[in-house]
């Protein structure tokens, strides 16, 4: 029988559901991802490090846990959904949701309204939350939970060569500021040989390697805490060609004297739309960002990409540098593959497709 769970959110709103996954215990920083599937991917997403996530679609685990879709390290604090699949079915899974999360120490609950749970945050903006087992009296450490030094968390340790598929056309330098493993495929598939390095690489670390370009990857927290790094594009920057994702997309926006701030609950999910100003394309994405680029008082860079929703920055080119950013995924891992050319892009950058 399944034991009984709450979900407390900071402002003292109560949720009564039931658990799953590991003991009831954990805290984080609450919000709401609206993917219809890929909850693999999510859950596997380092750009969550820190969170509780809730998925807005009611059935999750339905096909249960498949290692070749996973993007890394699971940097959850909890999970949130309607209803929890118990016996998935799926040719290619090797294990359940439950027995994931049990593994990975993360606590999940079911059987809350998620629709209501969304429409506060949508309202109120992101919440901290925490799923117990007992409600507690005192919401003081509640409160005050903050995710700090995200990208340092996730980060590997130390630098690692990926193979190209088939015969190599460029050698490729990427920057782990939480990076999805897809993104290194999706380079590797076009010929690129990729050393991944940890984000605290230094400028002549990389530079020595004599890379034909360089790709920022995606990552968690809040961009502005990464002086260290900001510090290091400053002097990378426009040295090789450069492509930007995600976290790499805001920071190379702060090395360009750009300012960040953060979204009310963000965007987040495999359905994002998002527009080309210069052809009047709209293009739907994958995100998963809680902060946004004021793109006003940059010292160079141009919008290229705005979000259909509500306008805000979605991509920069900087010709000066030799470089674009996005701030949404590019590659097909839970989601769309609309926007795949901008890996393409990056290549005849680099004279790959020579």
């Amino acid at each position: 029988m399944m034991e009984k769970a709450y979900l407390v959110l900071e402002d003292g709103t109560v949720f009564e559901g039931r658990s799953f996954g590991a003991p009831p215990q954990g805290m984080g920083e609450l919000v709401f991802t609206t993917g219809v599937c890929g909850y693999i991917e999510t859950l596997t997403d380092p750009g969550y490090y820190g969170q509780i996530v809730l998925q807005t679609f009611p059935l999750i685990g339905n096909y249960g846990m498949i290692p070749e879709d996973m993007e890394g390290d699971c940097c959850l604090k909890g999970y949130v959904v309607r209803e929890w699949c118990v016996n998935p079915s799926n040719f290619r899974q090797q294990g359940t949701l439950d027995a994931f999360l049990r593994e990975k120490g993360i606590p999940g609950i079911c059987g809350v309204d998620t629709r209501q749970i969304t429409r506060i945050l949508r309202e109120k903006g992101v919440l901290n939350a925490m799923i117990c087992s007992q409600i507690p009296t005192d919401l003081t450490a509640l409160k005050s939970y903050r995710i700090t030094d995200a990208v340092t968390q996730v980060t590997r340790s130390t630098a690692v060569t990926f193979s190209s598929d088939g015969e190599a056309r460029c050698r490729v330098a990427l920057l782990d500021l939480g990076t999805k493993r897809d993104i290194v495929r999706e380079l590797c598939r076009r010929g690129c040989t990729v050393t991944v390095f940890p984000a605290v690489a230094s400028t002549k670390e990389i530079l020595a390697g004599q890379f034909d370009g360089l790709v920022l990857s995606n990552g968690p927290g809040d961009p502005a805490e990464n002086a260290g790094i900001i510090a290091q594009l400053r002097l990378l920057l426009g040295k090789l060609p450069v492509f930007g994702v995600g976290m790499g997309h805001q920071l190379t926006a702060l090395a360009a004297d750009g300012k960040t701030e953060k979204l009310l609950h963000g965007h987040r999910g495999g359905n994002q739309p998002v527009r080309q100003p210069e052809t009047g394309r709209t293009y739907i994405t994958s995100q998963n960002h809680g902060y946004v680029v004021l793109p006003e008082g940059l010292s160079q860079g141009t919008v290229s990409f705005v979000n259909a929703n509500d306008g805000t920055c979605e991509g920069l080119d900087y010709p000066e540098w030799n470089a674009f950013t996005v701030q949404f995924y590019p590659e097909s891992g839970n989601g769309p593959r609309d926007t795949g050319f901008l890996f393409d892009r990056f290549l005849t950058m680099m004279g790959g497709n020579r």
